[in-house]
């Protein structure tokens, strides 16, 4: 892998040891790889269905992605701190596989909007993880209260006694709490189900991409 910094341009030396374990992120970032993976071939296919690029650097893109996915999982992937961060070791090892080809997928995209959909593909997945666990525990709840429907316990106010109810109550009212909490998550998907490929760096690109076609 190539240790070169993307923005390294205007530097002649080699950054220093403690300054990229300080700014490295591909500890906790490499978490992405598949949302990174999965943006970066809906961002190619579309390259290539736009005539932008030719098919067969598509084809070389898409697999060589592939090839790094497969690695991943396979727990067979270098990490350097020296890559910074899960873009930098994919497009490395992409380039590695396929050779000068590879620069051409980050065309009409920035990593602005790469780490932007890569942080709100993984937001809808966990989201509709926890709104499944939610609707599991909520049913949990429910068996609860119905098992125990004669079930007479002290009600707190204040963290004090007060009027007596019915512990089947009290189930419901933390059904109730956790109905309220998946319905934040739900409303949260809207936002978080936004597609932001295609703002490039700051205003958009001159290239005739589809974002329509990239997003589905």
């Amino acid at each position: 892998m190539t240790d070169k910094k993307l923005w390294s341009g205007r530097f002649s030396g080699s950054t220093e040891t403690v300054v990229e374990s300080f700014t490295a992120s591909i500890d906790y970032d490499k978490a992405l790889y598949q949302y990174d993976i999965d943006g970066s071939v809906a961002h190619c296919k579309m390259l290539a269905r736009q005539a932008i690029i030719s098919d067969k650097d598509a084809d070389a893109i898409i697999g060589g992605l592939e090839t790094i996915r497969r690695e991943i999982e396979q727990n067979r992937f270098q990490y350097d701190n020296k890559l910074e961060d899960i873009h930098m070791h994919i497009e490395s090892r992409l380039a590695e596989i396929i050779g000068p080809a590879a620069l051409k997928l980050h065309t009409a995209r920035s990593r602005n909007d790469q780490i932007a959909l890569d942080i709100r593909l993984y937001l809808r997945d966990e989201s509709h993880r926890i709104i499944a666990l939610l609707t599991g525990l909520r049913k949990v709840f429910v068996a609860w209260a119905k098992n125990h429907p004669d079930v007479v316990a002290p009600g707190y106010t204040h963290l004090q006694r007060a009027q007596p109810v019915l512990m089947a109550h009290h189930f419901m009212a933390y059904y109730e709490m956790f109905t309220r909490d998946q319905e934040r998550f739900t409303e949260g998907l809207k936002r978080i189900n936004v597609f932001p490929l295609g703002s490039a760096a700051l205003a958009g690109t001159t290239y005739p991409i589809d974002r329509a076609y990239a997003a589905g």
